[in-house]
């Protein structure tokens, strides 16, 4: 008979639930099948599946991907060695399923049918777990998308079957007692993204319980307790429910505030309580939810409860009695404040940090809740798994939800909500198109960047008119390192990590860093100046700390300092509340500090460069100085241009002309002129239709340039001192001002 032998790993995201097994060409050829045909798995017990091959990351790995029921039916877990070998599968006369035990299910009039439907030529083994879909017009409703676990109570003959259309499907709404294995609930399927995260937990958890002989054999205690922390929305929980679900240990969840009491003594008897039973019960996991509630600094709390409750669970973590096969997973998003004493080897051994998926971790999680959906074919996952930078894994299933709502919005004119049914037609027409999507996209931001996160206007290069030098070197300094990292790699450099744009008013400096934003499709924050300032001492440092954390934690992300110079002036001239002084600091250390910066780049603008701190423009801060000056006659065509695009233009309105008049004017003051001129024509008759160039003209004579031989003096004075070395800034900034320091 032939037979190989495969290793087992977890299903792809879209095959969860249809009892399917992929395998490599190879393999199919040394067994002699072709896909759709029905293997047995031998593990510790005997299932059975269809074939289906494997996608190309996987030839040649000897291995054989089964989803979690499959997997139970099996009764073996990742990683081990299953035997497979081709199936005669029989034509079944008669299937009877039942609920497990704790499931109490009500089947309505067609149920058996529905489930017929669904499980129409699948191979089945007596004492299988089927997993039956539920879908919205469903006999029985969990939430969509979620499989429900029958068991395969008897079949008829009993060997191996397939289900076919003569098969009778009998139902029984009596659970089944006697069965261990449930098959509800999370598998390693639903989490995607944490490949490496769910290994180490697997090496903790599934080892010592499945084999605690290796761990005799080395000699050394199996590690009790992991902590997992990382923003909130990452899949600690699900991580965690998935661990207990696969080992098949005994699960006891804590969430932490429930169990604080006003009573003495009995928020740690509760705790004793939950220890006790889970050592009975062996093995077991214990899962605290939100350790952070529970287990606080005790130096920091006032409460007594909060202590005793921490002391209780020091001692019941390593205390006397040995835990056996007891683990304790706990799961936080505010690591730091967890008591120290919890976080030493012999408690929490292992801390796991479950952060901000990746680029193909996002895809994962894509695909994994897009599973039961309707989507249409111009809908790409991995052209959106690109688009969602900063998402965590609760963020992109906010992000289905919201497409599907929108989907759903396109129908609803044609649904009579009075009608108790809607028709099946339209039901089967529904689909989920890229716009929608799209749609969603706009609300749904980042969980992580919910406080800072600012809604760009679409504005790209082609808003911004001349400047070509200046653009030149903005997209040097943050689209490259951004978008093309390796040019900087290749060269064996660090790209810049700050670029200062400074220059006239109105000459477009917050414009070019939105359009900088928009075509690095990084997350952007802008921090206006003064807004972070504030009386307590301590709370501005802390407002830029955070934003550098929300920036780190969703990079690549663009910060943007408006009006630098009022939240960073130069130090040593101010008498008084020293704020500034504090921020300067701040500032200087989150810039080029320990920590590292990553695919963080800061923009800062100014219109008063002389006034900015020194020390922050020095290279490895703003390392790279842009001057946006006047724009020159060609420019200035380009913003009249820009500005005029939707303004009927009489025949005789030359913006070459009005560009070589209108030297010292900025972007804002063109603006006001093409603005002013609308206006001008209108005023003289409602009914105008088209701007003459008589209108500009007057327009002109109502806007003043901003740039005048002081400013241009200036400017021109700061660019050399920029330029030039410290003898020139030495003689530069003496006068009064601050001084070179």
């Amino acid at each position: 008979m032939n037979e190989v032998q495969l290793e087992v790993a977890k299903a792809y995201p879209n095959d969860s639930g249809r009892g399917i097994a992929r395998l490599d060409p190879d393999t199919l050829l040394h067994l002699k099948l072709s896909p759709g045909d029905i293997i047995e798995i031998e593990g510790s017990d005997t299932t059975a599946a269809k074939v289906w091959r494997a996608d190309r990351q996987d030839w040649n790995t000897d291995t054989v991907r089964i989803d979690g029921f499959t997997r139970q039916n099996a009764d073996v877990g990742i990683g081990e060695r299953v035997t497979i070998r081709k199936a005669e599968a029989q034509k079944a006369d008669e299937l009877v399923l039942a609920p497990p035990e704790e499931a109490s299910v009500q089947f309505g009039s067609d149920a058996a049918g529905m489930v017929k439907r669904q499980i129409l030529k699948r191979p089945v083994v007596e004492r299988d777990i089927v997993p039956v879909m539920s879908s919205t017009n469903h006999p029985f409703m969990r939430s969509p998308g979620q499989a429900i676990p029958l068991i395969a109570v008897e079949t008829d003959p009993e060997d191996v079957v397939l289900i076919t259309e003569d098969t009778d499907v009998e139902l029984r709404e009596e659970p089944i007692s006697g069965f261990e294995k449930t098959g509800g609930g999370i598998t390693y399927e639903d989490i995607g993204g944490l490949q490496k995260e769910i290994q180490r937990v697997r090496e903790m958890v599934e080892l010592p319980m499945k084999h605690p002989q290796i761990f005799k054999k080395l000699g050394i205690e199996p590690p009790q307790g992991v902590l997992l922390h990382g923003p909130p929305g990452t899949g600690k929980t699900l991580l965690a429910k998935a661990v207990a679900n696969e080992t098949s240990a005994s699960f006891f969840s804590i969430a932490g505030p429930e169990i604080i009491s006003k009573y003495y003594g009995e928020s740690e008897q509760q705790l004793r309580e939950i220890f006790e039973d889970a050592s009975e019960e062996a093995p077991s996991i214990i899962f605290i939810d939100e350790l952070d509630s529970i287990a606080p600094k005790r130096e920091d709390v006032t409460g007594e409860v909060e202590r005793r409750v921490v002391a209780q669970l020091l001692t019941m973590m390593d205390g006397l009695e040995s835990r056996g096969q007891v683990i304790v997973i706990a799961a936080t998003n505010r690591v730091d404040s967890v008591d120290p004493a919890l976080r030493r080897p012999g408690r929490f051994d292992r801390e796991i940090e479950i952060g901000v998926p990746d680029e193909v971790g996002r895809e994962e999680i894509l695909q994994i809740h897009t599973r039961g959906m309707p989507l249409s074919d111009d809908v790409n996952l991995s052209k959106l798994a690109e688009e969602t930078h900063g998402f965590v894994g609760a963020d992109i299933e906010s992000l289905t939800k919201e497409s599907a709502m929108k989907a759903l919005r396109r129908y609803l004119p044609e649904i009579d909500l009075d009608e108790e049914d809607i028709p099946p037609s339209l039901i089967d027409r529904m689909i989920i198109k890229r716009d929608d999507f799209q749609g969603a996209l706009n609300e749904v931001s980042p969980s992580a960047m919910r406080e800072v996160l600012v809604e760009l206007p679409k504005i790209n290069w082609d808003h911004v008119g001349g400047l070509q030098d200046a653009k030149e070197q903005v997209q040097e300094s943050v689209e490259w390192p951004m978008n093309q990292p390796e040019k900087f790699e290749r060269m064996g450099v660090t790209p810049p990590s700050g670029v200062l744009l400074y220059g006239p008013p109105g000459t477009g400096k917050t414009l070019m860093a939105k359009a900088v934003a928009n075509e690095t499709d990084a997350n952007f924050i802008s921090v206006r100046g003064p807004q972070l300032l504030s009386k307590w001492v301590g709370e501005s440092e802390k407002a830029i700390r955070q934003t550098f954390r929300k920036a780190r934690q969703v990079a690549p992300t663009i910060i943007f300092f408006d009006e630098l110079d009022s939240l960073a002036p130069g130090r040593g001239g101010d008498v008084g509340s020293n704020v500034s002084e504090r921020v300067v600091n701040q500032l200087l250390t989150e810039l080029d500090g320990l920590e590292e910066m990553e695919d963080v780049m800061v923009i800062g603008a100014t219109n008063r460069p002389d006034m900015i701190d020194p020390a922050l423009i020095r290279s490895g801060r703003f390392d790279r100085l842009t001057y946006i000056g006047e724009p020159d006659v060609e420019g200035r065509e380009q913003i009249l241009h820009i500005h005029t695009q939707d303004t009927p233009l009489s025949a005789d309105v030359s913006l070459r002309e009005l560009a070589e008049i209108s030297e010292g004017y900025v972007g804002s003051d063109l603006e006001s002129i093409c603005r002013e001129a609308a206006i001008e024509a209108l005023r003289e008759d409602d009914d105008a239709e088209v701007v003459e160039m008589r209108h500009f003209r007057q327009a002109m004579e109502g806007v003043r340039p901003t740039v005048d031989e002081d400013i241009r003096d200036y400017f021109q004075q700061m660019e050399d001192e920029f330029k030039g070395g410290a003898e020139t800034q030495r003689r530069g900034r003496g006068g009064g001002r601050i001084g070179f320091q």
